[in-house]
C-alpha cells in the first residue's frame, strides 16, 4: 500500500505542472495511469505519441483511488486516466478534443469518454459516429464536443 501515496502524489503534482508545447498550447508531456492487467490503453498513448504528446505509462492497481483524485464522475469512466498540464483526461479521447481543452481553456477538471468505444484512437472496429466527450467538474459530467 505504500504506492499508493506516491502516486495519488504524483497525480497531484502532475494535475498542477505544465509543460512544454505539442500543438499549439497541448502539453507535449503526460503521464497515464493505467492498471497493470490492461494491454489496450498503449493503442491511446500511441495516438497521442503520434501527435507529440510524450507519455509515461504508470501501472497502478489504484485506478479507483486516481478516478476519485482527479475527480472523474460515476458513470464517466473507462480503463485509463491522463494527467495533462493541469487536467485529467478519461479514456480514449481523441487529440482533437485535447487540442481544443487546451485552446479554450475551460474551468473544468477534465474531458471524458467513457467505456471503451469501437474505433475510439487505440480501439479496433469501426467507428460508428461521432464521438461524444464530455468535460466533467464537481461530479457533473456535460457535453463538450463531437468528435
Amino acid at each position: 500500500m505504500r504506492i499508493l501515496p506516491r502516486v495519488l502524489t504524483t497525480v497531484g503534482a502532475l494535475m498542477i505542472a505544465g509543460t512544454g508545447i505539442a500543438h499549439a498550447s497541448v502539453p507535449d508531456e503526460a503521464v497515464m495511469f493505467k492498471n497493470p492487467n490492461c494491454g489496450c490503453c498503449a493503442g491511446h498513448a500511441e495516438h497521442l505519441r503520434a501527435n507529440g504528446i510524450k507519455v509515461k505509462v504508470v501501472p497502478t492497481q489504484q485506478m479507483a483511488q486516481v478516478k476519485l483524485k482527479t475527480g472523474v464522475p460515476a458513470g464517466e469512466t473507462s480503463c485509463h486516466t491522463l494527467s495533462i498540464g493541469g487536467y485529467a483526461v478519461e479514456g480514449r479521447v481523441p487529440f482533437k478534443a485535447i487540442e481544443k481543452l487546451f485552446k479554450e481553456k475551460p474551468k473544468v477538471s477534465g474531458l471524458t469518454l467513457a467505456g471503451m468505444p469501437s474505433g475510439s484512437p487505440g480501439m479496433p472496429g469501426p467507428k460508428t459516429g461521432a464521438f461524444e466527450v464530455k468535460s466533467f467538474k464537481d461530479g457533473k459530467a456535460t457535453l463538450f464536443g463531437k468528435f
